[in-house]
């Protein structure tokens, strides 16, 4: 099992963006994190992380629902 906390760089990785891209989502509360110790270093709890994706994957389905692929004509 991996480890309960992830650090920005971490979250960062496994969502395949920049590591300032993850920064902004934390800030801006789109992404749950705590900050902990004197340095005041992020913290992303996995099971916060894995919510996150799963609500992205929601907000997807009802974009592509909401914008459903035109189909040029072929000539």
């Amino acid at each position: 099992m991996g480890a309960r906390f992830l650090e920005l760089s971490e979250v960062a990785a496994e969502l395949a963006v920049s590591d300032s891209q993850v920064y902004h989502m934390v800030r801006s509360g789109e992404l749950p994190a705590i900050k902990i110790g004197g340095r005041g270093q992020w913290r992303v709890e996995r099971v916060k992380l894995e919510e996150y994706i799963e609500r992205k994957y929601a907000e997807t389905a009802d974009w592509v629902r909401s914008n459903p692929l035109v189909e040029r004509d072929p000539a």
